[in-house]
This record gives structure tokens, C-alpha cells and sequence, in this order.
């Protein structure tokens, strides 16, 4: 409580993406479009497993949480990046910069999370087809969900509470466009290499474990393949490319900006820009253009709409 006492700044100042006038304008329009499209793509996603009975199974189940979970994911950073961008409004008082880091970390880690179960839902899926309808059966679905959504939240209040519990004086200019823990805490008017460390083992270990366990199920899941037919195999490997295409474009931002030290490299803001803006737009994408049950129900869905 006496580090929140010293705390002096009120609000944060963004450096944004660029001080050229002409890119702030380009920037703009290129995030616009895409987070409309970001939210649009989702959004059908959700609408077209929920009002397609077929597609009531435990994978679309997953994906349906995926997809509101990216419209989540981007919606906390985007707008106000949006805002920094056309209005020239490149402030953030400290208490919304708090909630946005909370919130950031929520749905990333309810991702992280989220990406594994699916992962493991496609095992036992492809391994285990007989005892399928057992295991993966809608209370265990409903519990899994529960439990992504409360570690998602442990791991943002342990992330938050050591940000906020550091004292800041000044300066209060932070070199991003968004309020994460790493460019924050470099404000910090004390020592912060302890808590540093802390951070990066909390995140860094959530992620690499997940994305160790991820590529373990994949490869038993090539093992296994072995033993299925043709079309199984190309069944199998059609929904296992697509969930492997969303871990690597997922994962592996996740893993440079989370699992270093206190380190600045010039590649971080192009590395946040597709973390937060544009991967949550390429997994509907993804889901969508390879997944012909998917496609199916979206044409079945505009056509009875035409009809009505």
C-alpha cells in the first residue's frame, strides 16, 4: 500500500505507431476496416453455430468461445488505438490503463487456455473415437470453459496487482499504443527487476507449457494417423492444420513479447499490432475457408434468410 501511495501520475501518455501524419491516416483506415471485419466475421461465426443444429458438437462449441473471446480480445485494445489514430487523443488516465492491462490479459490467457482445450478435444477426437461421445461429453465442455475463464482471471489478477502495487512518478510516456504490463512498468519509479522477473515466469510459463502440450497432442495425433484411412486422415489433417495455423500465428507473439526479460526490441509494436489486431480477424478466416461444414451452414443460413 505504500508503493500506491507514492503513485503521483494520473494518466499515461501513448507514443502511438508513428508520428507521420500520412501513416496515422493509413494506419487508421487499414484498422478500421479490419477490426469491422474482425467483429463482422466473429460474429457470424458465433450466429451460425448457435442456429445450426448440426454444428452442435463440443469443436464448434470451443470455437464458438474462440470467436467471441477474439471480438473480446480485440475490442480492449483497438478503439482506443483507433482514437489515438484519428482523433490525435493519445492519453489514458491511469485507472483506465489498469482495467485495459487487466482485461488484455484476461482474454489472452482465456485464449492460451482456450487453444489447449481444443487441442485436446481433437485428440481424443482422432485417438479415442469410440469413448468421444463419453469424454467429451456437455458437462465437461461447460466445466472446462468455467475453468479457462477463472485461470484466465487468476493469472490477470496477479498480473494486474503486481503492475499497480509499483509506485510512478514520472515520466508517464508510454512507447506502445496500448496498456500492457511490460512498457508500463518501465515507468516505475523504483526497482522493478524483481518484478519483472515475476511477471515474465507467470506469463512465460503459462504460455510455453500450453504450447508445449499443444505440440505434443499434434504429433500423437500424426502418429495416430497411421491407422485411419484415407479419408480420415484427410479429415484429420484438414481441422488439424487449421488449429495448428491459429496456435503458430497466436503462440508465437506471445512467446517473444511475454517469456523475455525487460528487453525492447524494435520489432515489439509490429509484433502487438498482429497479437491484438490482426490475429483475432485471421481465425475466422482460418476456420471459415477450411472448414466446409462451416461454409455449408453459412450458405444454408443465407439462404433461408433469402427465402424468409
Amino acid at each position: 500500500m505504500d508503493a500506491l501511495n507514492e503513485t503521483t501520475v494520473t494518466e499515461f501518455v501513448f507514443l502511438g505507431l508513428t508520428e507521420n501524419w500520412v501513416l496515422e491516416i493509413l494506419f487508421s483506415v487499414t484498422f478500421f476496416v479490419t477490426y469491422v471485419l474482425t467483429l463482422l466475421g466473429n460474429s457470424l461465426i458465433i450466429v451460425t453455430i448457435v442456429f445450426t443444429l448440426r454444428l452442435h458438437t463440443p469443436m464448434y462449441f470451443f470455437l464458438s468461445n474462440l470467436s467471441f473471446i477474439d471480438i473480446c480480445h480485440s475490442s480492449v485494445t483497438v478503439p482506443k488505438m483507433l482514437e489515438g489514430l484519428l482523433l490525435e487523443t493519445k492519453t489514458i488516465s491511469f485507472d483506465n490503463c489498469i482495467a485495459q492491462l487487466f482485461f488484455l490479459h484476461l482474454f489472452a490467457c482465456a485464449e492460451i487456455f482456450l487453444l489447449t482445450i481444443m487441442a485436446y478435444d481433437r485428440y481424443v477426437a482422432i485417438c479415442a473415437p469410440l469413448h468421444y461421445p463419453n469424454v467429451m461429453n456437455i458437462r465437461l465442455c461447460v466445466q472446462l470453459i468455467f475453468a479457462l475463464w477463472l485461470g484466465g482471471t487468476v493469472h490477470s489478477l496477479v498480473q494486474t496487482f503486481l503492475t499497480i502495487r509499483l509506485p510512478y512518478c514520472s515520466p508517464n510516456i508510454i512507447d506502445s499504443y496500448f496498456c500492457d504490463v511490460p512498457p508500463v512498468i518501465k515507468l516505475a519509479c523504483t526497482d522493478t527487476y524483481l518484478t519483472g522477473m515475476l511477471i515474465v515466469s507467470n506469463s512465460g510459463t503459462i504460455s510455453l507449457t500450453c504450447f508445449l502440450a499443444l505440440v505434443t497432442s499434434y504429433m500423437v495425433i500424426l502418429v495416430s494417423l497411421k491407422r485411419q484411412s484415407a479419408e480420415g486422415r484427410r479429415k484429420a489433417l484438414s481441422t488439424c492444420s487449421a488449429h495448428f495455423m491459429v496456435v503458430a500465428f497466436f503462440f508465437g507473439p506471445c512467446i517473444f513479447l511475454y517469456t523475455r526479460p525487460d528487453i525492447s526490441f524494435s520489432m515489439d509494436k509490429v509484433v502487438s499490432v498482429f497479437y491484438t489486431v490482426v490475429t483475432p480477424l485471421l481465425n475466422p478466416l482460418i476456420y471459415t475457408l477450411r472448414n466446409e461444414e462451416v461454409k455449408s451452414a453459412i450458405k444454408h443460413l443465407r439462404q433461408k434468410q433469402v427465402f424468409s
